[in-house]
Parts: structure tokens; sequence; C-alpha cells
């Protein structure tokens, strides 16, 4: 039973550091520090679990800094033949791929593109084309490793496209993990003209 304990907070911790978003990582490696201080305590370890325990601190310390600073969010939006946008697609086309492998990198003037600015950094872009005036369709919703929060997500779908009179966004599913990126921002499965789609009723 001590040595599971001592396995668990390994794997806690190697698990974090794996993780591209900073809040994730720091969660996971808060839980794996705990566990670890835990079983410094049990088995006598008594550096071990010092040494845990000021991890969790610093975690903490950080955690609680992260959800209680205010952050500034800005929408840049530029045309789609804008030199940074493709220098931006370029450099991401690897990551994009893995979550988005749908999106073929083909835009053209009935695009909409912005970036969604984080404390002044690009974080985020969006490239989507109106179906009709109240209709989008989101060909792209990236985010750059270490801003994988959903802070991003909830500002684009709450603040953003609410703002510009859109009722309804659709999007394609993309991997795994963009699926559940969009599930977690509100969107729900549907069937248009036989292919699964994910739609997002706006208020």
């Amino acid at each position: 039973m001590v040595e599971i304990i001592g396995y668990t907070a390994s794997v806690l911790v190697a698990i974090s550091l794996m993780m591209s978003s900073i809040l994730k990582l720091r969660v996971i490696n808060l839980a794996g520090a705990v566990i670890f201080t835990i079983y410094g305590l049990i088995i006598g370890a008594y550096p071990v679990a010092t040494v845990n325990f000021f991890i969790s601190i610093v975690n903490i310390y950080y955690l609680l800094e992260i959800y209680s600073r205010k952050e500034y969010f800005r929408v840049l939006e530029v045309e789609p033949e804008n030199d940074y946008l493709k220098s931006f697609l370029s450099f991401y086309e690897t990551n994009i791929k893995k979550y988005i492998p749908s999106f073929d990198f083909s835009i053209t003037k009935e695009h909409t593109a912005f970036f969604v600015l984080r404390n002044m950094v690009p974080a985020g872009l969006i490239i989507a084309q109106k179906t009709n005036d109240e209709k989008i369709f989101v060909d792209l919703d990236f985010v750059i490793p270490g801003y994988r929060d959903f802070k991003i997500g909830k500002f684009v779908y709450n603040k953003i496209f609410n703002d510009r009179k859109i009722k309804e966004i659709n999007s394609h599913p993309g991997s795994f993990v963009h699926e559940k990126y969009l599930k977690k921002m509100g969107f729900r499965k549907k069937n248009s003209n036989g292919e699964t789609i994910y739609s997002l009723m706006m208020n």
C-alpha cells in the first residue's frame, strides 16, 4: 500500500510535466506533491516530505494567482492575406493538424480571421465564415500551448460572437481533444447533410 502511494505520486508528477496548459500542470503537480508529502511522512523520509510540502505551497500560491488575477483580452481582426497570419499558421501547422485535422489552411476573402490577444500575446486564432447573417462556421479555433485553460474560448463564445449578433455557431469536431473542448464550450453534436458537426446556439 505504501509503495502504491509512492508510485501514484510519481505518476502524477510525471503526467503534470506533459501538460501544455499551465493550469493543468499546477493542479496535477499539486496533487502529486501532496501525495509525495504524505508518502514521505509515512516512510519517515522527512527531506522528501519537506521538499514536496514546499512544492505544494508554491503550486497553491500560483494557482491562487491564476484564479485571482485580472487578464486583458482583445480581438485583433486581420485580412486573410495578412503576412503575420500566414506566418502564424505555418509555425503552428503541425500543432493545428493534431487538434483540427480537417482544417486545410485555405483561407479566402469569405473568411473572417482574428487573433485573440491575452495580455497582448496573440494566444488564440479564430478563422470562420458566415453561413448567413446569423450563422457562422468556425473552421479553426486554435490556442497556443500554455494558454489552453478555456479562458480564451469562453471570451470568444460568450463575448465576441454575442456582440456580433451571431445566433448559431457550427464547427467540425476535430480530434478527440478538440471535441472535448467544444463540449466544454457548450457545443452539441448534430448531423448536417450526413456530416457530423458541433453546433452552439447563442442566447
